[in-house]
């Protein structure tokens, strides 16, 4: 078996649909991805003949099945692009010149087979860097015709008495994966060498697609299982078969490398699978479940995250002001004589911009979270509160006393903020970082101050209470736990920033939770979404997964 792996080095992929020039294509086609590699080798000095073979050995198989995650379209804008003007530039002139220049690199062959003095060899190459130097065609500004100039330029920035020559419209579809790579995998068996080269010719492409879709790729030793897979589907993906690389080659011949150009392909069926799994199954947390997501508008989006309680907590009464009576135990989080429910029930969780290079941790929107454990009232109990609060008020608003109102729209279908979807809480992973502090079940103790000996036991008890934490939502023991004041993501806020969290205590008197950051890592992948301790149902707790590529603090 042999398994390529894509990743996105810029987070996104840009290509067209071949179709639709204003849609982008997801998954990348391997008819896409074999053209990459083509290319990569034709752009060798001297093209290896090993990689020519691999590449028929890989054009030769049956079409690869896909591993790839959903990507959500990013919205995008036209761009006017001068156009080249013969008139200016001229085609026969570019032709001239390149005619030119194979006959002096015939020349030079010519001279070095016949054993000719040095200096007439370097004479005919300076010919060859003069023919290829094209500067004095664009800096030549006094030579240039300027309403020849004028017209290569977009409508509207000059006037002239005959006419504004437009420029053409380009669009540049892209879209955002939720996981940054793609995985490609053919069932032939591939001997080493094999491997080994084409593991080589990997390493060389830079892109996929557009050329702002910078890649990296390698062979893959143990690859996902696949949930795209050739057959009977509604999907039609391009790819290829024996041959392609002599058609490729013929094609190219045609264009030149500037002239338009079409793509080779065999149209190939492909449907989406659900991956079937040998080993256990993925443990899930009680807190799994789908979101009903609400986005903060561009001016509500000043929060910082140290507001999150105080934002759940108006959210939720916002929710239950326009739910009616009685109440489920679901939605209200309290059984019928006021204490609180030992059931999983829906928590308001507001959503962190952390884990990225440039996040500042502003608060981008909420999601109220719906268990997947939840009763049946207790749901349509939540989606009739949250429905005659839309009638009711447009935007949905919800007030914070001195700090002002807060303006939200509930998102239906798919979003561009990253943040704000519900794939990036919820993929499956080993290590999950705290967003927002966790407030610990039980008090571990003074850290901060007394012998170096009571600290230690203090932290050791912190971490022990995360584990619980975990164990209490029906997580697996995690096989490693660091605990910290100081946050672990790019953009979270330190611990001791977020205002005291207290909850009712034995007799009901209020007890202060302790607030820490934590990195948990379990034996084998987890899925989320994850919230931990006390304060899961109000926003504190929030577990961000991480990729083996993503350092704890960005």
């Amino acid at each position: 078996m042999l398994a390529i792996e894509v990743r996105f080095l810029t987070g996104r992929f840009v290509a067209a649909s071949h179709h639709d020039r204003n849609v982008p294509e997801w998954p990348p086609h391997p008819a896409r991805l074999f053209s990459a590699l083509v290319a990569t080798w034709a752009d060798a000095d001297q093209p290896d003949s090993s990689e020519r073979q691999a590449l028929e050995w890989l054009e030769s198989q049956i079409s690869p099945s896909i591993y790839a995650s959903d990507a959500t379209p990013r919205s995008q804008a036209t761009h006017f692009v001068p156009v080249n003007d013969a008139r200016i530039f001229s085609q026969s002139s570019y032709d001239n010149r390149a005619r030119q220049i194979k006959t002096l690199l015939a020349q030079i062959e010519s001279a070095r087979a016949q054993g000719e003095s040095g200096r007439k060899i370097k004479s005919l190459e300076t010919k060859v860097k003069n023919q290829q130097n094209v500067s004095q065609m664009v800096a030549s500004v006094g030579n240039t015709p300027v309403k020849s100039a004028v017209d290569i330029l977009p409508p509207g920035w000059i006037s002239t008495d005959d006419h504004i020559r437009t420029g053409q419209a380009r669009s540049y579809p892209s879209v955002t994966p939720d996981e940054s790579r793609i995985v490609y995998l053919w069932d032939g068996d591939l001997s080493n060498d094999t491997s080994q080269v084409l593991d080589g010719l990997c390493a060389r492409v830079t892109r996929l697609g557009h050329s702002s879709s910078f890649v990296s790729l390698r062979i893959l030793e143990n690859p996902p299982p696949p949930n795209h897979v050739p057959g009977s589907g509604a999907d039609v993906l391009r790819s290829v078969r024996a041959g392609q690389l002599v058609a490729l080659e013929r094609e190219h011949a045609k264009h030149q490398g500037s002239r338009p150009r079409t793509l080779p392909f065999t149209s190939v069926r492909y449907r989406k699978v659900t991956p079937a799994c040998a080993e256990a199954p993925t443990p899930n947390a009680d807190t799994v479940g789908e979101w009903l997501v609400l986005s903060f508008m561009p001016g509500s989006r000043r929060f910082p995250s140290t507001r999150a309680v105080h934002i759940a907590t108006a959210l939720r009464g916002a929710v239950l002001s326009h739910a009616t009576d009685p109440i489920p135990e679901g939605l209200s989080g309290h059984q019928p004589l006021g204490s609180p429910s030992t059931h999983p029930h829906i928590a308001f969780l507001p959503l962190p911009w952390v884990g990225h290079q440039y996040s500042d941790g502003r608060l981008m929107g909420a999601a109220i979270a719906i268990p997947e454990s939840l009763d049946s009232e207790s749901q349509r109990a939540l989606f009739r509160a949250v429905g005659r609060w839309e009638v009711a008020q447009e935007p949905l608003i919800i007030t914070l006393g001195p700090s002002g109102v807060l303006k939200m729209e509930r998102i239906v279908g798919t979003t561009t903020l990253v943040t704000l979807r519900h794939s990036l809480w919820s993929r499956q992973s080993r290590r999950w970082v705290s967003a927002t502090p966790i407030a610990l079940p039980a008090h571990p103790g003074a850290l901060s101050s007394g012998t170096v000996t009571a600290r230690a036991k203090a932290w050791a008890r912190a971490e022990r209470a995360v584990v619980d934490s975990c164990r209490h939502i029906g997580l697996p023991k995690p096989e490693d736990v660091s605990v910290s004041l100081a946050p672990l993501l790019t953009g979270a806020r330190p611990a001791p920033a977020f205002p005291s969290f207290r909850q009712p205590g034995r007799g009901g008197r209020p007890v202060a939770r302790r607030l820490l950051h934590a990195s948990v890592t379990f034996k084998q992948e987890v899925s989320g979404p994850i919230v931990l301790g006390a304060g899961r149902y109000l926003g504190l707790g929030l577990m961000r997964p991480m990729t083996d590529q993503e350092p704890n603090n960005e």
